[in-house]
């Protein structure tokens, strides 16, 4: 693994959890990184620079796009938690930061299941994921990092599959796998059960769950997830560990389904499937999109034809997926108001800058409304440059008076 030798395990044959609190008690300049068990991978993150970028990662108030821009601006995680109370005072809701002990006890319990911490920008993150401007800033592994290919394919579809759907997704994902690609799925059952099965008959595989990685769901592909880590695979969470996998979680796993992925697989989904989030997100991404068409006798493939209906690849064999598929993502594509908003394009992120006047902010609040606008419609309507309408805007967000949303856009809150 790149980034260190790996971990040497005490005499039980198990990681101490006792020697990854140590290693957080060390200071950065002296300890250097900290052992792959203790969840860094890679030497260029120092103890306190890992340490802060969880903190602010699982702190509320602070999703990925406000990290990401966060980041820009100071620099490095240590330099944000440094300036995180001087944002909060400008909050109507202060910053309640996750506790440094909190971070310390989900290091330790990530060791001990023999996982390690992935944290944006730092290799071995997956390098197509890192391109989504809501890119989690912090994942949690099992498994193996060389698994995180970065020429892969996603195959997802419905949980009641049927018998010849689960046969179809299995060997179009050995296929796959036969041909050196990644196979990303969701661990759900059915479709990606199914996925995951055949991937591991030629290769490794791709797991992305929507809670902990300690409480595999559903719970009979425990043993699959234990399979995949194992044999050279990688399972990836976003969400802590305890992290109950509750509805709300599955379109936060499926962004990284799509982010993972140069294209995505939709096998049987009805009109109203998850899979089809996937779809769109993977088209909001630049990704190809490819389906497999169904009876239109059955509900569970409606929602497939319908993407073939609107350009989706329609998809047989590997050979149609490999015909298609590209080197690198490709710009983001309109997508049909049945998939959903158009949300993209990623952020032009800002240089450092000088806060601005609040009379700058103040004239800045009066053009938005609650409806989302392009940050660059509002950079040509206040005259004031991209850099300091990014500063002012992210300032705001912190406040709690504006959205940041993806696509590189921006609403009013309604809060004064």
């Amino acid at each position: 693994m790149e980034g260190g030798a790996p971990a040497t395990p005490d005499r039980d044959g198990k990681h101490d959890p006792r020697r990854c609190l140590r290693r957080f008690d060390e200071e950065a300049a002296v300890a250097g990184p900290f052992p792959p068990a203790c969840g860094v991978t890679e030497a260029r993150l120092s103890s306190a620079e890992a340490l802060a970028r969880l903190r602010l990662a699982r702190t509320e108030g602070i999703g990925p796009l406000t990290f990401r821009r966060l980041l820009v601006r100071y620099g490095s995680g240590v330099a944000m938690l440094a300036a995180l109370p001087g944002l909060a005072a400008r909050r109507a809701a202060p910053f309640t930061l996750w506790p440094e002990a909190e971070a310390r006890r989900e290091a330790a319990a990530l060791a001990e299941l023999g996982g390690r911490f992935l944290f944006l920008g730092v290799p071995p993150y997956p390098t197509l994921l890192a391109l989504q401007e809501d890119a989690p800033p912090v994942l949690a592994l099992l498994g193996d990092p060389a698994a995180l290919a970065p020429r892969a394919v996603a195959l997802v579809g419905a949980r009641n599959a049927s018998a010849a759907g689960r046969r179809i997704a299995e060997s179009l994902a050995e296929a796959l796998a036969r041909e050196g690609l990644g196979v990303v799925s969701g661990l759900a059952r059915g479709i990606d059960a199914a996925a995951h099965l055949g991937a591991l008959r030629a290769g490794r595989t791709i797991a992305c769950v929507a809670g902990g990685l300690d409480l595999p769901y559903p719970p009979e592909n425990a043993v699959l997830q234990a399979r995949i880590a194992a044999e050279g695979g990688a399972v990836l969470a976003e969400a802590p560990l305890g992290t109950a996998p509750l509805a709300r979680h599955f379109p936060r796993r499926n962004r990284i389904v799509a982010g993972l992925s140069l294209g995505v697989v939709v096998v049987e989904a009805a009109l109203r499937s998850g899979s089809l989030i996937t779809a769109r997100l993977a088209l909001e991404a630049g990704r190809e999109l490819f389906a497999v068409p169904g009876s239109p006798l059955d509900p569970r493939a409606r929602g497939s034809n319908d993407l073939i209906r609107q350009g989706a690849h329609l998809t047989e064999g590997v050979e149609d997926v490999l015909i298609h598929l590209p080197e690198a993502p490709g710009p983001a594509r309109p997508v049909e108001p049945r998939l959903g908003q158009v949300q993209g394009a990623m952020v032009e992120e800002a240089a450092p800058d000088s806060p601005e006047p609040l009379a700058d902010a103040d004239q800045l609040l009066e053009l938005l409304g609650v409806a989302p606008i392009a940050v660059d419609e509002v950079v040509r309507r206040c005259h004031l440059s991209p850099s300091a309408v990014q500063a002012i805007l992210l300032d705001l967000e912190l406040a709690g008076r504006v959205e940041l949303l993806p696509g590189n856009r921006v609403a009013r809150t309604g809060q004064a």
